[in-house]
């Protein structure tokens, strides 16, 4: 998976081809959405975007935990 990405003018943007097998290995397909991500060793792009995971995590936790005065406040 060491092969280099090849990066193309899209409009005013930049895109890069992405070898079939690095999709197959990063467990995405064309239209699917990638996210950059900062790490110590650089950064890494992944298929979730772990802040709106953890944003989730704790709406749901909230939702649990407040059930009675999300119901009062949804009447």
């Amino acid at each position: 998976m060491n092969k280099p990405l090849k990066l193309i003018p899209i409009g005013n943007s930049t895109g890069a081809i992405f070898p079939k097998e690095m999709l197959q290995d990063l467990g995405v397909q064309q239209g699917d959405a990638l996210f950059p991500v900062r790490t110590p060793n650089g950064i890494e792009l992944r298929r979730a975007d772990p802040e709106f995971i953890e944003e989730m995590r704790l709406a749901r936790e909230i939702m649990r935990k407040d059930r009675a005065i999300l119901r009062e406040l949804a009447k």
